[in-house]
């Protein structure tokens, strides 16, 4: 037993040893990670005990532990208010709102940046090419009220500049933003153009890592430029496409609330209220706390089983996936 444990610490002196030293050597990067970890145990971590609201009566003044348990006619009901957000008809319709805008967002938006940044790839002339990215990287700094805005001034049945030139050229006008279904392509096409270029600089970085060597391989085989694209450049880029996907999905329940929020009005509500919005309505300005934080669970729980499937349909298909 002696001998076991004289061999035991050689074989762990040496690494502790190591750890030591490492920390020495890089202890400012790990100085570096104390503000994000920070932020996040502020921000992200420490509001988690709040999630128990989905489960209680909310009372304002009242302590967190104090607050009695959700109930129904004096009998505990846990689930009571998650029951009551599937019996209302604007969660629903909220509900699937969501879940079509964002599988019409991933549909359409995430293919975008990876054609956009494959034609990139191809252009030979560089300054026209840093200009061509610089454009369109810029709408990604613009705020969702500044391109409502825009859509507002080119797209308005009556006095918008497209409206305005496809009548004077003897159409019809359009109605983008007071037709639903126009509507929702109105909403899901300023998202692509918002989005694209900044979306593309992740995998013109994941391109520039491929060997140039394949390339030029191609070449003497006499593979053009669309043969090269097919069988190098997107087989290099298709871990970088699987974890980016991945990762969309675990959005398809989220969604931001200033998109919504921006470009709807009071003809397309049917279509344009999602759960950001309802949960803002309900919530904040209803004071309905524990309902809309059991939407929010629930929001989370759907979005994590998502990230999760995903995960592991990537993983049997043979990719590395997230973790």
């Amino acid at each position: 037993m002696a001998k076991d444990k004289e061999a035991a610490k050689k074989i762990v002196a040496p690494k502790t040893k190591f750890n030591k030293t490492y920390l020495k050597r890089y202890w400012q990067l790990y100085a570096l990670l104390f503000l994000p970890l920070l932020y996040l145990l502020i921000f992200k971590y420490l509001p988690m005990r709040y999630i128990i609201l989905a489960f209680k009566e909310y009372k304002l003044n009242t302590p967190l532990r104090d607050m009695p348990w959700a109930n129904v006619r004096g009998k505990t009901d846990v689930l009571k208010y998650f029951k009551q957000a599937f019996g209302n008809i604007d969660f629903k319709r909220a509900l699937w709102n969501t879940l079509k805008l964002n599988g019409l967002d991933l549909i359409m938006g995430f293919p975008a940046p990876i054609i956009f940044a494959l034609i990139l790839n191809e252009l030979c002339f560089k300054k026209f090419k840093k200009v061509v990215q610089t454009i369109a990287y810029m709408p990604h700094f613009l705020s969702w009220v500044i391109i409502a805005s825009l859509c507002t001034q080119l797209l308005a049945p009556t006095d918008g500049l497209i409206n305005a030139l496809v009548t004077h050229l003897g159409g019809e006008s359009i109605p983008f933003l007071d037709d639903p279904s126009h509507w929702v392509g109105t909403y899901v096409g300023a998202g692509v153009w918002q989005s694209f270029g900044w979306g593309s600089i992740i995998y013109l970085a994941s391109i520039a890592g491929i060997n140039t060597e394949l390339y030029e391989a191609a070449s003497v085989d006499g593979a053009g430029r669309f043969r090269k694209m097919w069988h190098i450049t997107l087989p290099g880029i298709r871990p970088t496409i699987v974890v980016l996907l991945i990762m969309n999905l675990g959005y398809i329940m989220g969604g931001g609330f200033e998109r919504p929020w921006a470009m709807r009005n009071n003809l397309v509500i049917e279509v344009a209220d999602v759960i950001a919005t309802y949960v803002y309505k309900v919530g904040i300005q209803g004071l309905k706390i524990s309902l809309t934080t059991a939407v929010g669970l629930f929001q989370s729980v759907v979005g994590l089983i998502f990230l999760l499937a995903a995960n592991a349909i990537s993983r049997k298909l043979g990719e590395r996936g997230i973790w």
